[in-house]
């Protein structure tokens, strides 16, 4: 049964998923969309030849609309408004993050879900659909290297543009590191503290960078994480866990190695899209596929997105006082535990 989908926010991810549905995967259709920028949602429609409605807004998508699955690819403000309306007329959810842009946004997101009494909700977490982490997980996971006691990671983009600040170093660009390592790990964060080294002088006039973050887990792992993003070199992500037995690495990305000018090689990418590509693609057909089988979404919970807000919200407060702050969460429901496992993918 092909799974009928409507489209709230048509910008540059909106569109990615609308071509990686209708040309790439299997078992879905996009048949509505919207956008705030109604031009930009009947553009999608034609770019792609949708056989598609354009509604005003995303609640008359959601309550009119012919749709079984809602994805949320609109401006991150706007996605608790638009996830809780879908709860609430019980649509299934792909939310790309943030889920809300506040602890409590994600947590009344949270107690809707659960007072509908099924998972209706997945985050947009595309990381632990990429075959190097999965590869991880398993690794860590069988006991490969016995107890994770360490993580050493970087997060590095050659460059952004002026409107990029300081707390987007968290909110943009570690958020994806703060849900994967939690996952990788299977443990929840005690305290972070945020260091500022030297700045770059590539680096805009009121834009700190790089920053090191450093999260510590409840049983003790210690994370430290570098963001750099003016490195100009290439899009570059490093993931290392230690453990008492050995260390699993994240694998580099296969490019044709080359032999050139007296020189051995291989090409960097440039561009975060391509690095994970094939992570979006087994992202959006894994979301299609459990619900198909199971009833419910099987990858990144509700209750994921609030614990990687009330993280990111903890890393910003840290970036501003210089200290180590703590991470505070709710308890976590029964109604979302044993989901930290390796997607079956």
């Amino acid at each position: 049964m092909t799974m009928k989908i409507g489209v709230i926010g048509t910008g540059a991810i909106g569109r990615e998923h609308i071509k990686r549905i209708t040309n790439k995967l299997s078992g879905g259709e996009i048949v509505a969309v919207t956008d705030v920028n109604q031009e930009s949602a009947k553009t999608a429609v034609e770019q792609f030849n949708l056989n598609a409605v354009v509604f005003p807004d995303d609640k008359t998508l959601i309550a009119e609309g012919n749709v079984d699955a809602v994805f949320v690819t609109s401006w991150g403000p706007a996605h608790e408004a638009s996830v809780l309306a879908a709860i609430e007329a019980g649509k299934y959810v792909f939310c790309e993050k943030p889920l809300a842009t506040t602890a409590d946004g994600c947590m009344r997101i949270v107690e809707a879900e659960m007072k509908h009494g099924k998972r209706l909700v997945q985050v947009g977490f595309m990381r632990r659909y990429d075959s190097g982490y999965v590869q991880l997980k398993e690794l860590i996971e069988n006991n490969f290297i016995g107890n994770p006691l360490m993580v050493h990671c970087a997060h590095r983009n050659p460059e952004v543009d002026t409107t990029y600040s300081t707390d987007m170093a968290i909110s943009d660009t570690l958020i994806h590191e703060i849900d994967v390592l939690h996952w990788l790990v299977n443990d929840d964060y005690k305290s972070v503290q945020v260091l500022f080294p030297k700045k770059t002088r590539y680096a805009h006039e009121n834009l700190r960078d790089p920053q090191i973050v450093i999260l510590e887990t409840k049983s003790g792992v210690v994370i430290n994480a570098e963001i750099s993003v003016n490195c100009k070199y290439g899009y570059d992500i490093q993931c290392e866990v230690v453990g008492e037995e050995g260390i699993v690495k994240l694998p580099e990305v296969a490019t044709a190695p080359f032999r050139k000018n007296a020189t051995l090689g291989s090409q960097i990418l440039m561009d975060w899209k391509k690095r994970f590509v094939d992570a979006y693609d087994v992202e959006l057909q894994h979301f299609m596929d459990s619900i198909k089988e199971t009833g419910e979404p099987n990858g990144p919970t509700a209750w994921d997105g609030y614990i990687a807000q009330v993280t990111a919200d903890a890393c910003i407060k840290a970036q501003n006082s210089g200290l180590k702050e703590d991470v505070i969460l709710k308890e976590q429901p029964d109604f979302y535990k044993n989901n930290l496992k390796a997607a079956n993918v």
